[in-house]
C-alpha cells in the first residue's frame, strides 16, 4: 500500500521539482540585458564623427 502511494506521489514530485529547478537557475541568472543595453553612440563616437562632419561642411 504504502508502495502504491510513493509511486503515484513520483510523476506530481518530479513536476514540481523540475519547475522548482528551472526557477532557481532563472532567478540566480546573473545576466541582466538592461544593464547592458547600449542606448546610443558615446562621447567617443561623437568626438571622432562630429569632426569629420565639420570638416566635410568647410
Amino acid at each position: 500500500m504504502l508502495l502504491a502511494s510513493l509511486c503515484l506521489l513520483r510523476q506530481p514530485l518530479s513536476f514540481v521539482a523540475t519547475r522548482w529547478q528551472t526557477l532557481v537557475r532563472i532567478a540566480g541568472d546573473p545576466y541582466r540585458p538592461e544593464l547592458h543595453y547600449m542606448r546610443g553612440p558615446g562621447p567617443k563616437w561623437r568626438a571622432k564623427y562630429q569632426a569629420s562632419r565639420l570638416n566635410r561642411t568647410l
